[in-house]
This record gives C-alpha cells, structure tokens and sequence, in this order.
C-alpha cells in the first residue's frame, strides 16, 4: 500500500489479488448477498485508490482495509432503503462428508445460525464476523473501532452470549421439520 500510495497504482492489482477473497467472504457474510458483496469489494479497492494519501505506515494495513470497507457498507446501505438481507448459505463450510443424518442435523443448526445473526444487533454480528470468520485480534478490531483491546474482548463475549440467547430460543421455537 505504501507504493501505491506513492503513485505505483499498479501495486493495488497485487493487493487486490492478496485481498479480495477475505473482503468478498466477510461482506457475503454480512450483508448475505453475493451480488452486493461483489458491488461492496470493488468499491473498497476504489476507494483505496481515491484515498490513498490517507494511509498511514502504522499497524496492519488489514486494518486499514477494513476501516474502508466498514465506510463502504454503511455508505451502501445508507443510499438503499430495506437493506437488511439475510446471511449468505456459505456461513459455514464443512470440511469432512458427513452422512444423510448429519448432513439434515447440521443444515438445521446452520439456518438456525444464519437466522440468530440476522436478529443480532448489527455491531455486535459486524464484530463476530471480524473475529471468527476474518481472524482479527482483539487489537487489531480495536483498533479499527477506535477502542481499547479489554473493550473489544468484552463486546465480543456479549455478542456470543446474545447469539447464544438468540440461537436456543429459535431452537425452542422452531420445530425441526420447520427449518
């Protein structure tokens, strides 16, 4: 980024290319719309290119990229109205080829799972979606938020209770032929 930042804009092909999958993955995840998240990683990579004096050398440019990406998003769905769309099927990938029986228990759990992070509070699924599925540090989402790592780990833990909350009172609720 310092290059391109420099004036070498060809350097943000070799950043798109390192960048763009994790982008993709955590605005499908957010937003549940492929189409939408395609629209939000070109505009990011735009951006980066329209605001490239802005960045700093300091901490991780995954940070920084993210910080865009956030402003993207909220400019998004601040021009479109009824923007709330579910999580994208992908949520989860399983990596071994469980039988018929598992395979119905898991997409069970799994719309379960897409269901509570669409009824969690926005900040609060933007904040798993960093963490687990985006591998960023307390530090480092603390960062990109503009408070202290302690604060993060804190938010964090609310956030997994609430989607706990969430996910067992839709397993109440929900009959397993309903899912």
């Amino acid at each position: 980024m310092r290059a391109v930042r420099e004036g070498d804009v060809a350097q943000l092909g070799v950043l798109f290319e390192r960048y763009h999958g994790s982008l993709f993955d955590f605005f499908c995840r957010l937003t549940g719309s492929p189409t939408v998240a395609e629209d939000l990683v070109q505009d990011v990579f735009v951006r980066m290119l329209k605001y490239r004096a802005t960045y700093r050398d300091e901490g991780r440019f995954a940070t920084w990229m993210f910080r865009v990406a956030r402003n993207a998003r909220a400019d998004h769905f601040r021009r479109r109205t009824g923007a709330d769309e579910a999580l994208d099927s992908a949520l989860d990938r399983a990596t071994e080829t469980p039988g018929p029986a598992l395979l119905l228990e898991r997409g069970r759990d799994l719309a379960r799972l897409r269901r509570a992070l669409t009824l969690l509070r926005e900040d609060r699924r933007e904040l798993i979606l960093l963490a687990r599925y985006q591998g960023m540090s307390h530090d480092e989402i603390g960062e990109l938020l503009g408070v202290d790592a302690g604060t993060v780990k804190v938010r964090f833990h609310r956030a997994i209770k609430d989607l706990r909350e969430i996910f067992k009172r839709l397993e109440e609720e929900t009959p397993d032929h309903a899912v």
